[in-house]
């Protein structure tokens, strides 16, 4: 038959990412606690296209995807992309997954013990350059540090999501990554709280008020401090109790170290 998309297109351009989205495809994550962790994902898969050609092959995208099934992870992801870039005869291979993950998480007082979920992502390339990058979506609740210098008793406090994103040199364990964001809070976000755990973050929280700004600079230093990294982005946002906007901030950086 007939391969229409390799024939010459109307206007020949080089077309840097073409493909599929939004592929519901489950996938296993390694964890720290039990080895590994089956979840499903959103997934995207690109490839560059040379201008003399029309169209790209959408199916072969599945059938690489299809092949690996389960064997979805960021240990394999070079590989995967290898494969595609091979199957669609590219320059260049893109994947993007995001996915939720889950860790058992247990109360500060009580030890109550609940499933508390994350958002992830995974975004990979391999072509001319290679780059590796994870990003977490963290919840964390601040106190204003300028609420509790100037109020007699109390201050307003608020919850926010912190979303940092890593250019990783090799293997880490996302549980490292969330528990090094949520230390940069005023105190974490549990899923299930009892009183006397309500009493103990409440005056952690009061006892360690942060800014916005405080939030992404110590989530800054952190991050530069890890040699699994060569850049990071750390941003910020804290959906305000006592105002009708959000307090953002935004940090990144080029670290010395990695190839």
């Amino acid at each position: 038959m007939k391969d229409v998309q390799k024939l010459m297109p109307e206007n020949p351009l080089r077309i840097e990412k073409v493909g599929v989205k939004g592929i519901s495809y489950p996938i296993v994550v390694s964890d720290r606690k039990k080895g590994t962790q089956h979840t499903v994902a959103s997934i995207n898969l690109y490839v560059d296209l040379p201008r003399h050609f029309k169209g790209t092959h959408m199916s072969r995208f599945i059938e690489v995807l299809n092949e690996h099934r389960e064997e979805i992870h960021i240990k394999n992801f070079e590989n995967i992309l290898e494969e595609i870039k091979r199957a669609l005869e590219a320059e260049s291979a893109h994947m993007e997954l995001e996915f939720p993950y889950f860790i058992e998480k247990t109360a500060p007082v009580s030890k109550a013990q609940g499933l508390m979920e994350y958002s992830c992502s995974l975004v990979g390339m391999v072509g001319p350059r290679r780059e590796f990058k994870v990003g977490v979506k963290v919840p964390v609740q601040t106190v204003c540090p300028c609420s509790r210098e100037i109020s007699d008793f109390g201050a307003h406090n608020q919850r926010g999501i912190v979303t940092v994103v890593v250019r990783y040199e090799r293997f880490f364990w996302i549980e490292d990554l969330i528990e090094l964001v949520e230390s940069c809070g005023s105190s974490p976000v549990y899923p299930i709280l009892k009183r006397p755990d309500e009493k103990y973050i409440t005056e952690q929280a009061y006892n360690n008020p942060r800014f916005v700004e405080d939030v992404v600079r110590q989530a800054a230093f952190l991050l530069s401090r890890k040699s699994e990294f060569s850049w990071f982005s750390v941003e910020a946002e804290n959906f305000e109790s006592i105002h009708n906007h959000s307090a953002y901030a935004y940090i990144e950086s080029e670290l010395g170290h990695g190839r």
